[in-house]
């Protein structure tokens, strides 16, 4: 696995592949890896010739009191799963060398509307950082292919979306969420978790398939006021538990629009703070008829 943290050598790498007719698939990642993402880096050398990753704590989707400075940086564990992996190429950038105007300066890439709900709401600007970082990164490495946990469901509908709006020549593939024995989505900021917060941790998931098992039952419609009971119910369990749920929603899959009653492909999505991590969730299913 080649290590790279300069913008030209990296372009020249890509460049050489690419002359070869060779498919490059890119995984972006902030580093701290765990399972899932090693599965993204897995699912990467299996759909295309040259397999490539980003680590980048990108200061632009952190908030002004969020966890940007003490997120872990673990760059030599996470270089040798990578490489355990199958990755080809690894790009280890700096902050300078992504924004070397500095970050006021950035030009930023804008996904009105959906940037602005659920994660956006609470987290103002985050989208904005991951589009922006994401584009640049697209530019980069030209990749055929990229890939996305679809634990971060949201973004990766912002992702599809400005890569679409924008031409990018980019499949955009959404894979699924790996996810611990008891059921907790996989995550970076599990780690910041105690023991007995990561077993009761689990109850996110639990509760989102009970959800589900809910709005899939023939008498169950999809309607405001149905939703917002189910939704209601659902947080004021998260809360008797220990949680501080931020949202609990019902969504169009599609675009994460509000439902309404013929909408059929649908995602139930969730964040919640709890003790010193603030996690999200999701589930999807189809509705018959």
């Amino acid at each position: 696995m080649e290590l790279i943290n300069s913008l030209d050598e990296l372009r020249q790498k890509i460049r050489e592949h690419k002359q070869q007719g060779k498919t490059v698939a890119l995984v972006p990642t902030m580093g701290n890896l765990h399972e899932g993402h090693v599965t993204l880096a897995r699912e990467a050398k299996k759909v295309a010739d040259i397999a490539v990753a980003s680590i980048f704590v990108n200061p632009t989707q952190f908030g002004a009191n969020e966890d940007l400075d003490s997120y872990p940086r673990t760059l030599e564990a996470d270089s040798e799963k990578l490489a355990a992996a199958g990755l080809d190429i690894l790009f280890t950038p700096s902050v300078e060398t992504m924004y070397p105007n500095g970050l006021e300066m950035q030009a930023s890439v804008i996904v009105p509307g959906l940037s602005e709900e659920l994660c956006g709401a609470s987290r103002p600007g985050h989208f904005t950082g991951v589009a922006t970082v994401v584009s640049k990164l697209f530019n980069l490495f030209q990749p055929d292919i990229a890939l996305f946990g679809e634990k971060d469901f949201q973004q990766l509908m912002v992702i599809k979306r400005f890569a679409k709006e924008l031409a990018f020549p980019i499949d955009i593939i959404g894979v699924p969420t790996v996810r611990e024995e008891s059921g907790l989505a996989m995550s970076s900021r599990n780690g910041y978790l105690t023991a007995e917060e990561k077993q009761k941790a689990a109850l996110i998931y639990q509760t989102l398939k009970l959800a589900k098992e809910d709005i899939e039952k023939p008498g169950f419609k999809v309607e405001e006021k149905s939703i917002h009971s189910l939704c209601d119910h659902a947080q004021m369990y998260l809360t008797e538990n220990g949680f501080d749920p931020e949202y609990f929603t019902l969504r169009r899959a599609e675009d994460l629009a509000v439902p309404v009653a013929t909408d059929k492909e649908l995602v139930i999505l969730v964040a919640a703070q709890l003790g010193g991590a603030r996690l999200i969730d999701n589930i999807t299913l189809s509705r018959a008829g």
